[in-house]
């Protein structure tokens, strides 16, 4: 890949992870930015200068997108993620794009943890799995309520969102150091 793309792609990803912290948002002209740059370098640049073709750009946004749009669904994750995660498509195309969701989820697991440790209420991680268990969002086997744990529907919500948009930017960029030293 051409160094300047790589440039351009982590210079939008790091705006779109300090507009995350700041407002729980990722803007969708910034994405739209860079799914265009991102078509646009893989169009125009040659393959020996690292250019994928309109296709294989086109089919990384759509790569992208699916790989996270499951967990939009079930609500885990804002629909500004989800387009992330396609923008990085369109500059790195399928196969990267497959491999950088693996390293964002493992940043987007140590930014949990680091959040729930940093807010020092570690207890809460078997709490929260039991809650997951008993809702059957956690496949464990056979589960019963187990008593003092209220209706989630009577409950108010005590959940603690995370900016993900810095895990997807954290785990493309750890990807992209890491793979070219491997």
């Amino acid at each position: 890949m051409y160094p300047l793309t790589i440039g351009i792609l982590l210079l939008l990803l790091l705006v779109a992870a300090l507009h995350d912290v700041r407002t729980r948002r990722i803007p969708n002209v910034l994405v739209l930015t860079g799914v265009i740059a991102g078509l646009s370098f893989n169009s125009l640049l040659p393959k020996g200068m690292g250019g994928l073709g309109a296709f294989a750009s086109l089919a990384g946004v759509a790569a992208g997108l699916l790989l996270l749009l499951p967990l939009y669904l079930f609500r885990a994750m804002g629909a500004g993620d989800v387009k992330l995660m396609s923008m990085i498509g369109a500059f790195l195309g399928v196969a990267e794009v497959m491999h950088v969701f693996i390293y964002v989820l493992l940043a987007g697991g140590l930014l949990a943890m680091g959040t729930i440790w940093a807010r020092r209420k570690p207890q809460a991680i078997p709490v929260k799995l039991r809650k997951m268990r008993v809702a059957g969002t956690l496949p464990i086997g056979p589960v019963s309520r187990p008593e003092g744990l209220e209706d989630s529907a009577s409950a108010p919500a005590k959940t603690v969102t995370l900016p993900y948009g810095v895990a997807i930017a954290l785990g493309t960029a750890w990807y992209l150091v890491a793979v070219p030293l491997l």
